[in-house]
């Protein structure tokens, strides 16, 4: 079966798509995307995602291609198409096509919109190994807010992780602090049971798996506390864990070689995940809007 993207209002087979030298997207990263996951031909948080693109975009002064409706019917079309089960859809707006040149083009050029998927393996409540990660130092620019297509230091960062055997890089400020995974949210649980994240502020981008999971955290009466945590502390955690749109909520036993700690996925964050793909996958139970604290 042929596998399709969208490209500026075409739909083509995947190996034709394209865009135009002259994409500022292509220039000069001057754009953004987002991921939102398919499961059962069902998108995930579907509405938060797109408040977030719309964020991201207003954010860098681009406009939405298309009414947010049309971009859902283009969407589930693509899923359509493809026929994606279980995946994700990725979708990149740039500013679009326009002589080079760093400023903002005198004409305002139309956004460019291209549509991709994936076909993933069916997610599972149960993870018998945990991920390994390795820090990293935090080279990023100061808006990681933007869910911008400018990923070089993450691409570093993810590298690094690869060369050591590892699935992510936890990424670590001038502080110490860690702030957020390569493509990922980061989460410890602490020895008295406490789970603890980032705020999400400039410094990292607010998941919308990360929100999701902390209303499935509220309506189960986890403890929770907002804060940034050190490497140091995430070493000597109970339990670690990561989130992002492809990887639900994924156990952490390695950080840096040293185990997390019996280095076996930790029991809080298996109920963890459990509860989000029962509440939130298969439910009905997600974020219902996205917002920057």
């Amino acid at each position: 079966m042929p596998r399709y993207a969208y490209v500026n209002g075409r739909f083509v087979h995947h190996d034709d798509a394209a865009v135009h030298i002259e994409d500022r997207g292509y220039q000069f990263a001057d754009g953004v995307y987002e991921v939102i996951p398919v499961h059962d031909r069902r998108l995930i948080d579907e509405g938060p995602h797109l408040d977030r693109l719309e964020y991201s975009l207003n954010e860098l002064r681009i406009g939405l291609p298309m009414s947010r409706r049309a971009l859902e019917m283009l969407a589930r079309e693509l899923i359509r198409r493809n026929a994606v089960t279980y995946g994700f859809i990725y979708m990149q707006v740039t500013r679009g096509v326009a002589p080079r040149d760093h400023k903002f083009p005198k004409k305002t050029p139309a956004p460019a919109l291209t549509m991709t998927t994936r076909q993933l393996p069916k997610p599972s409540a149960e993870m018998e190994e945990g991920y390994s990660v390795v820090s990293a130092p935090d080279m990023r620019w100061k808006r990681p807010d933007i869910k911008s297509v400018s990923l070089l230091p993450n691409i570093l960062a993810k590298q690094k992780a690869a060369e050591a055997g590892c699935q992510e890089a936890w990424l670590v400020d001038e502080n110490g602090k860690v702030t957020e995974g390569s493509a990922t949210n980061a989460w410890i649980v602490t020895k008295d049971n406490k789970v603890v994240t980032r705020r999400a502020d400039n410094s990292i981008l607010s998941g919308i798996t990360r929100l999701s999971l902390l209303k499935v955290m509220e309506r189960e009466g986890y403890e929770l506390e907002v804060r940034p945590f050190s490497l140091e502390e995430a070493h000597d955690a109970r339990e670690a864990f990561l989130t992002s749109s492809t990887n639900f909520v994924t156990p952490i036993t390695r950080i840096d070689g040293r185990a997390v700690g019996n280095g076996h996925p930790g029991i809080l964050t298996m109920k963890l995940r459990q509860a989000y793909i029962e509440q939130v996958v298969h439910g009905e139970g997600g974020a219902q809007h996205f917002e920057v604290a």
